[in-house]
C-alpha cells in the first residue's frame, strides 16, 4: 500500500492544481481576466472568491428600485466608498463588491464625481459605472429670443448627443400632437426658453420634442384667452411674441412694447420691426451675430415677407422663440395710445413711447 502512497499525493496535488486552475478559467470566463498587478497566488484567492460569491454580483439588490445620488469624494479610499455603498443600500454584499474590485483592478480607477445609482443595479454593474463620473444628465440653457439656428449653435459644448444639422433638421418640422401648432411650418416660436436638466443622450428629435412641450406646459387656458382677446390665433401671437422677446431690454417694459405693435396691427400700418429684418438678414459674418446691428437703411429694404419695414401685417412665422413674460406681453398688454418707440439715450435699455411721427422724430438721439 506503501508503493502507491506517492502517487495517491501526487493525483492529489495534480487534481488542486487542476481545480484551482479551473477556478481561474471560470472566474475570468464570468468576469474577465484578472488585474496584472495581481500575483498568481492572488489571481487564484480572488478568483475562488468570485466563484464563490457568483451570483451575488450579477443579482440587483433591489429590481426596480429608484435611482439615488451617490457622491465619491476626493482622495476617498476604496474601503470607504465600499462600506458607505453598503450603508446606502446600494450593493448587497460589501466584501462581494470589494474583492470583485480587486479583481479585475477597477479599485484603482474609481474615479471621484456625482453618481446616479440604484439598488437595481448589480455590483458589476456599479463598479463599471464608477469609473466615469461624466454626469448622466447636462444642464442645457435657451435663451429668450433665440432662434433655432442659435439653440443648434449651443450644442457642441452642451454635453449632449444632439448635432446642430441634426437639431435644425428636426425643428424645420413641427412634432405631432400639438393643437397649437396648426399652421406652423416648422418648430420656431415654439422652442421654449429655459434650463432644462436632460439625459445625455438626448438626441435631436427628442430635444426639438421637449422645449415644445414645455411650450405646451405654459400655453395655460388664461394665455388663449388673452390672446383671443386681442383677435390673435395661437400662432399669430407667439409671431408678435417673439418679436417682443427681441425688442424688450426691461421686463417691465415688454407690456408697453407689445400694445405698440397691437396698435399698429389694428389700424392696419406696417409694423416696423428691426428684429423682423434682422431675422431676414440671417447670419452677419463680419459682426458674428444672427442680429445684425445696426441696421443700414439698405438692409431695411431687403425684399423678404419678414420685413416689416415693406410688408403690411405680421410676418409669416416667429422670428425667434419667445419666453412667458412676451407671451403674457401680447395677451394682457398695456392699455396706451402709442405707436412707436424707440430706444433711450441714455443707454438705460429703457425705450420713450410716442402717440405720433412727430414725436417719434423729436425723440431721436442728438
Amino acid at each position: 500500500m506503501r508503493r502507491f502512497l506517492p502517487f495517491v499525493v501526487i493525483a492529489v496535488v495534480l487534481a488542486c492544481i487542476i481545480g484551482l486552475f479551473a477556478v481561474s478559467a471560470s472566474a475570468a470566463q464570468s468576469y474577465g481576466p484578472p488585474a496584472s498587478s495581481l500575483g498568481p497566488l492572488q489571481v487564484i484567492q480572488y478568483s475562488a472568491k468570485l466563484v464563490w460569491y457568483d451570483g451575488l454580483l450579477t443579482r440587483p439588490l433591489s429590481v426596480g428600485a429608484p435611482e439615488r445620488s451617490f457622491t465619491v469624494q476626493q482622495n476617498e479610499s476604496v474601503g470607504s466608498i465600499v462600506n458607505r455603498l453598503a450603508e446606502s443600500g446600494l450593493i448587497v454584499d460589501a466584501s462581494a463588491f470589494r474583492d470583485y474590485l480587486i479583481y479585475t483592478g477597477l479599485d484603482t480607477s474609481i474615479q471621484a464625481g456625482d453618481y446616479k445609482l440604484s439598488p437595481a443595479m448589480s455590483i458589476v454593474d456599479i463598479a463599471r459605472a464608477m469609473q466615469d463620473a461624466t454626469p448622466a444628465d447636462v444642464t442645457f440653457v435657451v435663451l429668450p429670443g433665440w432662434r433655432m439656428e442659435e439653440i443648434a449653435l449651443s450644442l457642441p459644448t452642451s454635453g449632449l448627443d444632439a448635432t446642430p444639422e441634426a437639431f435644425i433638421a428636426a425643428a424645420l418640422s413641427t412634432p405631432r400632437g400639438f393643437d397649437f401648432m396648426a399652421g406652423a411650418a416648422t418648430a420656431e416660436g415654439f422652442l421654449y426658453p429655459d434650463v432644462y436638466i436632460l439625459p445625455r443622450e438626448t438626441n435631436a428629435r427628442q430635444l426639438v420634442e421637449t422645449l415644445v412641450r414645455n411650450f405646451s406646459l405654459h400655453l395655460t387656458i388664461d394665455l388663449r384667452d388673452g390672446f383671443a382677446r386681442q383677435g390673435l390665433t395661437v400662432y399669430q401671437a407667439v409671431t408678435l411674441a417673439s418679436i417682443v422677446a427681441r425688442e424688450a431690454v426691461r421686463e417691465d417694459e415688454t407690456p408697453t412694447i407689445a400694445s405698440v405693435y397691437l396698435n399698429r396691427l389694428k389700424i392696419k400700418i406696417k409694423l416696423d420691426a428691426d428684429p423682423t429684418v434682422q431675422y431676414a438678414l440671417g447670419f452677419n459674418s463680419v459682426q458674428k451675430t444672427w442680429w445684425t446691428n445696426p441696421l443700414s437703411l439698405d438692409d431695411l429694404k431687403i425684399d423678404s415677407p419678414f420685413n416689416t419695414y415693406l410688408y403690411e401685417g405680421l410676418p409669416p412665422a416667429p422670428v425667434g422663440n419667445p419666453d412667458l413674460n412676451s407671451l403674457r406681453a401680447v395677451a394682457f398688454p398695456a392699455n396706451t395710445t402709442y405707436y412707436f418707440f424707440r430706444a433711450k439715450c441714455d443707454g438705460s435699455g429703457y425705450h420713450v413711447f410716442s402717440e405720433t411721427l412727430d414725436q417719434q422724430i423729436q425723440n431721436a438721439c442728438p
